[in-house]
């Protein structure tokens, strides 16, 4: 695969992560332990932009500096920004994060990172600036994935039940560009990195596919980046039976689909006399 499109497909699954997960990560902002709605926020590697919006959406007089690496997703960012109208509420950023000299960002109330820590090789230097960069006595919010999401009940599917958990399971053997803190507990980095951390919460997703097809297609796209990853490794026997579920779609077309995965949230915050 070339890397535009291997970039295209990861696109499409982060925006439907989005669009199935919205619920979900809109209880996470609601339950952020805020002492006065957020004016400036900024979305550490915010991707295609769920939790800019996420966060647009639950704070009106906010504006979100969206940070990513990608020029790509930092494009789609502003034409989903654009296509809303808020424009001028959403500001983007082109920056790697692992770079010691981290760009401008201001002196946020509140700094959002979803998905995103577990990719930088030195987060504990990361945890630092973001401390360092929020306004005294504000807050950080660090999402962390337990892992992919399941999508099959456990007895399915019918040529090979179990099939999916060992695809998952062949994936994490490989550890091929699988990050190295991805499902890390981060209070005690936070801790460590000076912040008080004010509260945790697990969020458990057990979504139905009956909700729409929206999650046979995210549940399609996952489990051909998962094939690409393990095809290798994979018995004969379970790599057939993952491209009957793949080819022609036919993970589309089943009946009996579900999202189950669970989500992390820490709220750290920046003492009031803490000095940067």
């Amino acid at each position: 695969m070339n890397h535009a499109h291997h970039h295209a497909d990861l696109t499409e699954i982060l925006d439907l992560d989005a669009e199935v997960l919205a619920e979900h990560t809109a209880a996470i902002t609601a339950w952020l332990p805020l002492k006065t709605p957020p004016r400036r926020i900024v979305d550490l590697g915010c991707g295609t932009g769920a939790g800019t919006f996420a966060l647009i959406d639950r704070f009106p007089d906010a504006h979100v500096t969206a940070v990513d690496a990608s020029v790509e997703y930092l494009q789609r960012v502003r034409a989903k920004a654009c296509a809303r109208g808020i424009e001028e509420r959403v500001r983007t950023v082109q920056a790697d994060l692992d770079d010691a000299a981290w760009p401008e960002l201001g002196s946020p109330d509140l700094v959002w990172a979803s998905a995103s820590m577990h990719h930088m090789a030195h987060p504990d230097r990361a945890l630092r600036a973001v401390h360092d960069a929020l306004a005294p006595g504000g807050l950080f919010a660090v999402v962390e994935l337990a892992g992919q999401p399941r999508f099959l009940p456990e007895n399915a599917p019918e040529d090979a039940p179990g099939l999916e958990e060992r695809v998952h399971a062949a994936a994490d053997r490989r550890h091929s560009g699988r990050p190295a803190h991805r499902g890390a507990d981060w209070g005690p980095m936070l801790t460590a990195a000076g912040f008080t951390v004010e509260g945790e919460r697990t969020v458990t997703v057990n979504i139905p596919g009956s909700r729409g097809d929206a999650i046979g297609r995210y549940a399609l796209g996952i489990l051909q980046r998962v094939r690409r990853a393990v095809a290798e490794t994979l018995s004969p026997q379970d790599l057939a039976a993952l491209d009957r579920l793949l080819d022609s779609d036919g993970i589309l077309r089943r009946d009996d689909l579900l999202v189950r995965t669970e989500r992390t949230v820490w709220a750290a915050r920046r003492d009031l006399s803490a000095r940067g």
